[in-house]
């Protein structure tokens, strides 16, 4: 019988491992999540992303609210077995929107003169992204 491919990652002490979600087309790192081990397995057989919330101590099945959907196509593990990589599509608007913010990435702020500066626009207004 083989181990189980889930056993080759190294959670951490609250069963949990870092995620990221990459854009495959583009290359854009589009946000950090977090997962266990029923998020990854779901993550496999759906290919679509399911993380952890942590705020939540749930499984949060990126889109079930915006509708701002994930499809995995590729699940990379780092050179120590500590981080997840996701490639991804952003489904549910164009250009996809992966950030609770309305933008196409969680990481839309640049150190500019010691300011943190938003350097990516709003795509959507968030209060009719979350209803």
């Amino acid at each position: 019988m083989s181990k189980n491919w889930l056993d080759s990652i190294k959670w951490d002490d609250k069963g949990l491992v870092p995620v990221i979600a990459q854009e495959k087309d583009s290359g854009d790192v589009l946000m950090f999540a977090w997962m266990n081990r029923e998020a990854l397995q779901k993550t496999a057989e759906l290919k679509r992303a399911v993380y952890f919330s942590r705020s939540r101590n749930k499984l949060w099945f990126k889109g079930e609210e915006s509708g701002h959907v994930q499809t995995v196509h590729d699940i990379r593990m780092d050179c120590d077995n500590d981080v997840v990589l996701l490639k991804v599509t952003q489904e549910g608007h164009e250009p996809g929107i992966a950030c609770h913010t309305g933008r196409h990435s969680c990481f839309y702020q640049r150190l500019e003169d010691e300011v943190w500066q938003a350097c990516e626009p709003v795509l959507k207004d968030p209060e009719s992204i979350y209803k």
